[in-house]
């Protein structure tokens, strides 16, 4: 994986922050090939509580994980019960990794 233990300590700490001690985050897409080069972030944001403004949140968590990360585009897929389940959450929970 292309995280240090700093960035991936910073992320948990803001998923904590912005989405509650429930949140948990997986890294999935290009940044967990270590052969790859640069490329964008991808973040699953998992949550076990309905969301009242999602967009809202997702911009949030992305925009405060981007300025972590230097201004890296950070994308960011949430998962809570009472969003629609599409099949990138079922790449993002296989192929992804807990952080």
């Amino acid at each position: 994986m292309r995280l240090s233990n700093e960035q991936i300590e910073k992320i948990r700490v803001l998923a904590l922050q912005v989405a509650g001690n429930q949140a948990r985050v997986h890294v999935f897409g290009s940044r967990l090939d270590d052969s790859a080069r640069g490329g964008d972030l991808d973040l699953l944001l998992e949550l076990f509580e309905p969301v009242a403004n999602p967009a809202l949140l997702a911009a949030k968590f992305s925009a405060l994980v981007s300025r972590q990360m230097q201004g890296r585009k950070v994308d960011v897929l949430l998962s809570a019960p009472n969003l629609l389940h599409l099949p990138i959450h079922d790449i993002a929970f296989q192929e992804g990794q807990l952080l």
